[in-house]
């Protein structure tokens, strides 16, 4: 009676420990600005795509389509733009929706496989990865999302709950409507390998089709994700070549490649997703020799839910370990299974100091948004630079801009690139924000006031 009474107690201080740090994370969402480039420019989609009314073609910028990602993630945004106006909180908060399903979904599955879902649900909302992308404008929550429903359907097909399996193809679906293809690759890498680690190589095949709706849930994912991309192609064409042929191969293949259209390729030494996994997994990275250890011990050569998990962790690492195009962000489809194995290996008692290592992680994150806030934003974002303007005087800015001075302006900040453009804007007061080291390119910016500056920039106020 004691032992059980200590236990719901246990239990209630989790669940109190769980509850801060999701509604730290829902609270912080409005506190910090959107930063360049890739907060800064999801969110400016999203902010076109209520602006335009065009919800089939996300924007890079007005008239230019972006064929880098598909809609998904803007779709998301955009909708918490209409549901709450345009703020940083309405187009964070449905990708913190997103991470909520993604608990929900596990903690399912965590109580089928007799693990605790309070554990696993502290655990991965206070690893690093998944605590700031639970609320970042960017496609990997959405693409997570996708991939564990996959992968919790196929696994609970597999065990005979055959109605999971469409909802598995669902998953892909998701998948595929938030960066594409890449789902049904981290996929294979998870499943396959577990298939034939577990079976071996020749018996798995024939149970796979017997026992997973292949055909019916394959023609479920098309139905389901199709549509948008042939719209897409008809819409603006071109685009399918370019994101099947350009951002699912050249960008990995090449890390050179010069036909991105919104950026510049990344070049990392390869291998290098294993290190970002390591520091993206903090803390609870550290624990994965342990909890291997643990489970080793209680089976040799490890159970078959061990192994589901070890390959479902490791799926996005095997996919990346010979990219240089990558960002710490690509392990997350990959940070469930690491939950799922450390809360297997510790199912029968608790994490060490599970609650207190959860409850430092949310503080220093919220002490994060603090010092972001005392200067570092200043740098990444355009929106205190913006809000030292008075709002009835135009604002330009010389040569080029960002994607959070479009998103903070409302897209009215234009460009200006010639002597010419900027002598027709100069019979009224304007506001031009000029980058520190262009400020010798025209003599008139000497007789501008400053008004306010950063390290890299400065907000003039001209024709007064």
């Amino acid at each position: 009676m004691i032992r059980h009474v200590k236990s719901l107690s246990l239990t209630h201080h989790s669940l109190i420990v769980l509850l801060f740090v999701l509604c730290a994370r829902l609270i912080s969402l409005g506190l910090y600005p959107l930063m360049d480039t890739t907060e800064a420019r999801y969110g400016e989609m999203a902010r076109l795509m209520v602006e335009t009314g065009n919800w089939l073609t996300p924007l890079f910028d007005y008239g230019t389509p972006f064929w880098g990602k598909p809609p998904l993630h803007t779709w998301m945004s955009a909708l918490g733009i209409e549901l709450f106006g345009l703020s940083e909180f309405a187009v964070r908060s449905p990708h913190w929706l997103a991470a909520i399903a993604v608990l929900f979904l596990l903690g399912y599955f965590a109580k089928q496989m007799k693990i605790s879902a309070i554990q696993l649900a502290i655990l991965l909302a206070t690893t690093s990865v998944f605590y700031v992308s639970a609320g970042a404008v960017m496609t990997d929550m959405a693409l997570t999302l996708g991939m564990t429903l996959a992968m919790v359907g196929f696994y609970l097909c597999w065990q005979g709950r055959y109605a999971w399996g469409y909802l598995g193809f669902v998953g892909l679906a998701i998948g595929l409507l938030a960066k594409g293809p890449v789902v049904l690759v981290l996929m294979g890498l998870a499943v396959g390998p577990w298939l034939i680690w577990q079976y071996g190589l020749v018996k798995p095949w024939k149970q796979l089709y017997l026992r997973v709706p292949l055909l019916s849930g394959t023609v479920l994912l098309l139905l389901l994700s199709l549509p948008w991309f042939f719209m897409a192609e008809q819409a603006t064409p071109g685009f399918l070549q370019y994101f099947i042929i350009g951002e699912h191969w050249l960008r990995f293949v090449d890390s050179g490649w010069q036909g991105d259209l919104y950026g510049s390729a990344h070049d990392e030494v390869r291998g290098t997703i294993w290190l970002f996994f390591i520091v993206s997994a903090l803390p609870w990275s550290l624990f994965i020799p342990r909890a291997l250890w643990r489970l080793w011990q209680v089976t040799p050569g490890f159970d078959k839910q061990t192994k589901f998990f070890i390959c479902w962790m490791l799926s996005p690492l095997i996919l990346f370990t010979f990219a240089g195009n990558i960002l710490p962000a690509y392990v997350l489809p990959g940070i469930p299974g690491m939950g799922l194995l450390l809360a297997y290996g510790w199912r029968d008692e608790r994490i060490p100091q599970l609650e207190v290592i959860g409850l430092c992680v949310s503080v220093l994150m919220l002490v994060a948004v603090v010092v972001l806030n005392l200067g570092p934003v200043k740098q990444k974002s355009d929106k205190w630079l913006l809000a030292q303007r008075m709002n009835h005087i135009a604002t330009y800015y010389w040569r080029e801009n960002r994607f959070s001075s479009r998103f903070y302006s409302q897209g009215k900040a234009a460009v200006l690139k010639t002597e010419d453009e900027l002598t027709k804007v100069s019979d009224a007061p304007f506001y031009l924000v000029v980058k520190t080291e262009n400020l010798n390119d025209l003599k008139m910016f000497s007789t501008c006031a400053m008004t306010k500056k950063v390290t890299d920039k400065r907000l003039l106020l001209c024709g007064t």
